[in-house]
């Protein structure tokens, strides 16, 4: 009984620390993404020094802007673009991204 216990506190442990899930709509985040166009391309593909980010795994797209609000990403330009957006408008544009091949 008592490793029953430990062993479902540790699979909830292990699915709480797995992180949130992205339930982001890539429709609405199309949308948003034309302010993005200007220096990722309209595709997404990356434009002069700006990377790619058609593609991107949802994760990695919102951990990026998540770093890029708070500081952790030292980028002026991406700082002022994600402050301006939302935890669903990050997650609606990390749908839409990684939708893109």
């Amino acid at each position: 009984m008592k490793s029953s216990l430990v062993l479902i506190a540790a699979t909830a442990f292990a699915l709480a620390a797995a992180g949130p899930a992205y339930a982001g709509d890539a429709a609405a985040g199309e949308g948003l993404a034309k302010k993005c166009a200007a220096c990722h391309g309209a595709d997404g593909k990356g434009k002069k020094d700006n990377p790619a980010i058609a593609g991107l795994a949802e994760a990695a797209f919102v951990q990026a802007m998540n770093d890029y609000k708070s500081g952790a990403k030292d980028n002026k330009a991406m700082a002022r673009a994600a402050k301006k957006l939302s935890d669903d408008d990050i997650a609606n544009l990390a749908a839409y991204y990684g939708s893109l091949k």
